[in-house]
């Protein structure tokens, strides 16, 4: 009898949810609209509907046997998800009882990022850790915490909102009320913000200062780097001393075999990990200096959420 579990990813813009195997094996995958469904109890029968549409066909050699959720705000110990600045539904979405009623199976909950870490664990580069730290850079920055082989929750399931620790106390306005924090700086939307003052400052030339304010991307800052623009390297190297400086701080409390860098904006490669793995070591207390590997996260890019959301399921079951 072969296990599967339902991995769901819920963003903000889209959802994406597979069937996946004990091994990793993706046996479908399929997406929708997260804008399509503003009322909960309309978005939770459209997707019981859609799990039990990708299930009907499992034979008697596979059995159904959770599903596992990455969510903003997501609270692994209530299975809630607590007012997700980026999701219609506003308040405390009670999202495990309500999926759970409709199909009959355990539903587990978390962040996106802890899934993330979750699936790094079970199915990626961190498969023979038990300390460790992923950090997933998009628009936002996101992170879970892994000691002794489990993932840190805190005492309201909550812990590891790296993002949300202060780079400066003065510094950038942040979506969650707070100014200066790290995510403000070390993201996709940081590093616009970072390009945006440096042209505003400096007076070197750069392709960038072709572009609006609304025009200019990530993706443009990466290939105006990789094309030798040195207002866009010098972003990076910005943006990558930021985030050393503070994963050397992660590292004197977890002291990690590890960090895995995952997301869109670790794509970049060689512009975002030699700063932040320079910094890291320049920042580190002596005792850790040159024993932290900075790794790029092994998932599948497309599948990381899914992957992560359905480990969920194997990790609560141990």
């Amino acid at each position: 009898m072969q296990k599967l579990a339902v991995g769901i990813d819920i963003g903000g813009t889209t959802v994406s949810y597979g069937v996946v195997s004990e091994n990793g094996d993706i046996k479908l995958r399929e997406s929708f609209p997260t804008k399509n469904y503003q009322d909960i109890s309309e978005f939770i029968v459209y997707l019981s509907e859609r799990i039990n549409h990708a299930t009907a066909g499992l034979d008697s050699k596979h059995t159904l046997t959770g599903v596992g959720i990455g969510a903003p705000n997501g609270n692994y110990y209530k299975g809630t998800i607590e007012n997700a600045p980026n999701l219609s539904w506003k308040g405390i979405v009670p999202i495990t009882d309500l999926l759970s009623q409709k199909i009959n199976l355990p539903v587990y909950l978390t962040n996106d990022a802890n899934a993330a870490a979750v699936g790094e664990m079970t199915y990626g580069g961190a498969k023979n850790m038990k300390n460790f730290i992923t950090i997933t850079l998009g628009t936002g920055l996101g992170s879970g915490f892994v000691a002794n082989g489990k993932l840190i929750l805190g005492h309201d399931g909550f812990a590891g909102e790296f993002g949300h620790t202060t780079v400066f106390h003065d510094g950038r306005e942040c979506g969650c009320g707070k100014r200066g924090c790290l995510e403000t700086y070390v993201s996709a939307t940081g590093l616009k913000r970072t390009v945006v003052k440096l042209l505003s400052k400096a007076k070197m030339d750069s392709v960038l200062r072709d572009y609006s304010y609304n025009e200019i991307t990530s993706e443009q800052i990466y290939k105006a780097a990789m094309n030798g623009d040195q207002l866009a390297m010098d972003a990076f190297e910005f943006t990558g001393r930021i985030l050393g400086m503070k994963l050397a701080d992660a590292v004197t409390i977890l002291s990690p075999e590890a960090i895995f860098l995952a997301g869109g904006m670790a794509n970049a490669g060689k512009l975002i990990f030699e700063p932040t793995k320079k910094y890291m070591e320049e920042f580190n207390f002596p005792i850790y200096k040159n024993k932290v590997k900075l790794l790029s996260s092994s998932l599948p890019e497309n599948d990381a959420a899914i992957l992560g959301a359905a480990a969920l399921v194997w990790e609560s079951e141990k």
